[in-house]
């Protein structure tokens, strides 16, 4: 390759321009896998979005919807006005290597009606689940998640030339308002490339007769998953944690980060990343590092809603307020030393009001049922969300 010095002494120096445009179109011919490598070390900047200009106040989010059944979720939903809506994974139950399955689950949620007008009327932004992935707690050795990849992006609408298609799973990361008001969701995904899960027996006793005989007593139920002690166990992939870091390095005033699984929850014995030690506490200390304020985290899957804290060994107070679902419930209380609210067992969606007033600023997390009350409530200051000077 023709480098700067041997231009220098060059006698032809319309030779060497001619050379570095060849180079350079054959770099933009590389091909998209190794693209995409090199989109993980330029400069962070947000996917594209329609809704990118706008200053939002009002973000609802949601997940855990069976396309099969009736959703009346939807019309709390839209009586709440969001600007924008985040569906946090499940948001169909596929369960299928079939991807002509797989395609009829989605053609079922763009016929029901309260969908048709979410997205209608909506903005829109989405990741996956395990259900929507392939398979119930289906993970990184799931055959079929490529194809799955491609069906996912071409029903929530996802340009051929996205740069969310260049990559290993379907995180994105989006910037929306002005300097002052910016909105940062980072949208991640947690199956593409994650570890084999690690299973609990309890005992002599299978896990299912187990779980039953405590439940019946009114005892908490903890899922059939132990902790993965492996540090080299990972739910992101080392690519999307190296592009999440990017990401956090890029301005904001308020950060949510969309996560399909509880982040905060100390140990339910579901998924989640307590059973990934390692990358929950890599996490906490890339906020650290990257001096990242305003994060707040939304999160699904459970099949109830509550609210999560941590302030022990943090940057600053951590929320997460867990949305699930949208029609999905679940009877059974699992462990979360960590949760600051009651348990909601009943359709729900998740809603994050901004009141901008700079210095001032208050973010509110709501979780509000299908007759549109709120029945978890949480403000929070900006400036707390922030390390100490």
């Amino acid at each position: 390759m023709l480098n700067a010095d041997s231009c220098k002494a060059s006698r032809r120096p319309w030779l060497c321009r001619l050379l570095t445009i060849a180079c350079t179109v054959a770099m933009a011919a590389v091909a998209p896998g190794a693209r995409a490598e090199v989109d993980t070390r330029s400069p962070a900047q947000s996917d594209p979005h329609v809704a990118l200009d706008r200053t939002l106040t009002r973000i609802g989010f949601g997940s855990c919807a069976d396309s099969g059944k009736e959703q009346a979720i939807w019309g709390a939903l839209l009586a709440a006005k969001p600007e924008l809506f985040l569906f946090l994974g499940d948001n169909v139950y596929g369960d299928t290597r079939d991807m002509a399955v797989l395609r009829a689950r989605y053609a079922q949620l763009a016929q029901q009606p309260g969908f048709v007008q979410l997205r209608d009327t909506t903005p829109i932004a989405a990741t996956w689940d395990d259900h929507d992935f392939g398979e119930d707690d289906a993970g990184g050795d799931f055959p079929q998640k490529e194809a799955s990849r491609q069906v996912f992006f071409d029903f929530w609408g996802e340009p051929a030339d996205s740069p969310r298609r260049a990559r290993d799973g379907v995180y994105a990361s989006y910037v929306f308002g002005p300097p002052g008001r910016r909105v940062q969701v980072i949208l991640l995904d947690l199956r593409y490339n994650r570890t084999p899960l690690v299973r609990q027996e309890p005992g002599a006793r299978n896990y299912r007769s187990w779980a039953w005989a405590r439940h019946r007593k009114g005892l908490e139920v903890p899922g059939p998953y132990a902790r993965n002690p492996d540090p080299a166990a990972t739910m992101l992939g080392e690519r999307q944690w190296q592009w999440l870091e990017q990401q956090l390095a890029t301005p904001a005033e308020v950060r949510l980060i969309g996560s399909s699984l509880q982040v905060l929850a100390d140990f339910p014995g579901w998924e989640g990343w307590s059973l990934f030690a390692h990358d929950q506490q890599r996490l906490i200390e890339l906020i650290r590092r990257k001096h990242a304020n305003g994060v707040l985290f939304l999160s699904g899957d459970m099949h109830y809603a509550e609210l999560s804290k941590l302030d022990v060994n943090v940057p600053y107070t951590l929320w997460d307020l867990t949305s699930s679902g949208l029609t999905e419930t679940w009877p059974a209380a699992t462990p979360n030393a960590n949760r600051v609210s009651d348990v909601i067992r009943e359709p729900n969606f998740g809603l994050v009001v901004i009141d901008w007033q700079g210095a001032q600023t208050t973010v509110t997390l709501s979780v509000v049922d299908q007759s549109g009350a709120r029945r978890i409530e949480k403000r929070v200051s900006l400036a707390d969300l922030s390390e100490s000077p």
